[in-house]
């Protein structure tokens, strides 16, 4: 039976080492691209691993004569939105040429399914409304700009080179592999949830940056999804192409969020421990709440989440947190 291969770019990373992960387990051989700048090596398990960088398409161009992929799933991105104002340039170089080249590989290969891994930071800060795929987008960091972007060059090669496309928009992603073979490990860690774990393991404080938004206990709120929740939207939307289905784009999320307080509370609850708690002032540009909501997912692909509520997604990060790291 002839192997189905899938390029997965930024598969050494957070979120594509689950993909690769869940895509060995559907079937699919996960071929994993990754230049190492923020990802493991020690986390590709699943398939084969090519150290390459995007920004070079003759390297690209041998993967795909190498594997005959049938799909590309598209991670790899830089990430921070503070370091994308700082150095917009390096945004723009690295996630929009990077991407693009990785596009136009792909159809100068005959490749035309494309997964793309976008984000909610395209709708910039559209404050207590509840966001769905057509919601007005307004980024307003070159990380969402990037991002943007990226979505508009896969709907102009669309246009004329039939290359289809699943495009998924979603705010924090949280959690971990309950079995703890690959699980979150960002040097330095910017997301809530692992920030909160280290200090609790730790016994440092965690500050809180605003207590007085309004909202009911007065901290911000945010939409979370669990990283294998994540992973297997992305898996029902590449087979929704492989079954000819026209492009589309999806938001991901629970609709209603989760303040901090809540998110500390949840840990206290998961780990036994209590978080030592620092007051800090409201951070420029923060939300009082960002929650992405729509049902199309669930409606379109079957979508199903089924670890996407606080407990779960804390206790299979804490279980990482634990035993889980890598080296290299």
């Amino acid at each position: 039976m002839k192997k189905k291969y899938v390029i997965v770019s930024g598969g050494a990373g957070y979120i594509g080492s689950h993909a690769c992960k869940s895509l060995s387990q559907s079937g699919y051989v996960p071929v994993t691209v990754d230049n190492l700048i923020t990802g493991w090596q020690d986390s590709v398990k699943f398939g084969p691993f090519e150290k390459i960088d995007l920004l070079d398409k003759n390297q690209i161009d041998n993967i795909f004569k190498k594997y005959s992929p049938i799909a590309v799933m598209h991670f790899a991105a830089l990430s921070q939105v503070g370091e994308s104002i700082q150095k917009p340039g390096l945004y723009w170089k690295n996630n929009v040429l990077g991407s693009l080249n990785l596009i136009q590989s792909s159809v100068d290969n005959g490749c035309k399914n494309f997964v793309f891994s976008s984000t909610c930071a395209t709708y910039g800060n559209q404050d207590n409304v509840i966001l769905d795929e057509n919601s007005e987008q307004y980024p307003i960091n070159p990380y969402g700009a990037s991002k943007r972007a990226v979505e508009n060059i896969l709907a102009d090669f669309e246009l004329t080179y039939d290359l289809k496309y699943v495009i998924f928009r979603y705010f924090n992603v949280a959690g971990a592999d309950p079995e703890s073979e690959v699980g979150e490990f960002h040097q330095p860690e910017t997301h809530l949830i692992p920030l909160i774990l280290d200090a609790v393991n730790k016994k440092d404080s965690l500050t809180i940056y605003g207590t007085d938004y309004d909202t009911p206990d007065g901290t911000c709120i945010r939409d979370y999804v669990h990283v294998c929740d994540l992973i297997d939207a992305h898996v029902l939307g590449l087979e929704w192409l492989q079954n000819k289905k026209e492009s589309s784009i999806y938001n991901l999320g629970s609709g209603k969020g989760f303040s901090v307080f809540e998110v500390i509370k949840n840990v206290e609850l998961v780990t036994n421990k209590k978080v030592i708690i620092k007051e800090g002032k409201r951070r420029p540009g923060d939300c009082a709440k960002l929650v992405s909501g729509s049902l199309k997912a669930i409606n379109e692909l079957g979508w199903k989440p089924k670890r996407s509520n606080l407990r779960s997604m804390i206790a299979d990060a804490w279980n990482w947190h634990l035993k889980g790291f890598y080296n290299e």
